[in-house]
């Protein structure tokens, strides 16, 4: 009798696309080192922990990453399923505000190098991580993020 293969269930994952007062989202980059996407744009997230919330896990991941707290959740602007080195996420990403001093976040160092403030108009940076043998996932969720604002913009000067 053949065995059949046990399909694992895809690992949950958050991402925080933090706005500032000017509507830019916070990327950084990996550093060289990194297993998966090395030297690639990023935004702050990574892999809930067992018994952890999607909610307990971008307040953790957000403190670890830069520092900042997690002020409130606008919106999840995508929720999509990956493959990387033969494992299967799922991964949630919201648009979020934090408290901390913007201007300095408290980067990893051995994880991230540098860190951006992406306008709408300036996305196009994200590109590199195709050429860089990534994808354009951040560059989509980026975006995402930044339709969403300009919506949720547009639908607050109407209600004025």
């Amino acid at each position: 009798m053949a065995r059949v293969a046990e399909v694992a269930e895809p690992r949950p994952m958050v991402g925080a696309l933090i706005r500032d007062p000017y509507d830019r989202i916070f990327v950084q980059r990996r550093s060289a080192g990194r297993r998966l996407f090395p030297e690639c744009w990023d935004v702050v997230g990574g892999a809930v922990e067992e018994g952890e919330s999607l909610l307990d896990a971008l307040h953790r991941e957000i403190a670890e990453e830069t520092g900042w707290r997690l002020r409130r959740v606008l919106a999840r602007v995508a929720h999509q399923e990956w493959t990387a080195n033969g494992l299967r996420h799922i991964e949630s990403d919201y648009v979020v505000e934090v408290d901390g001093d913007l201007s300095s976040p408290e980067l990893e160092r051995d994880k991230h190098t540098e860190f951006a403030w992406i306008a709408a108009e300036e996305v196009s940076l994200l590109d590199e991580n195709a050429r860089r043998g990534g994808s354009t996932f951040i560059k989509d969720v980026v975006t995402a993020a930044h339709l969403w604002l300009a919506d949720a913009s547009r639908k607050n000067r109407g209600a004025l």
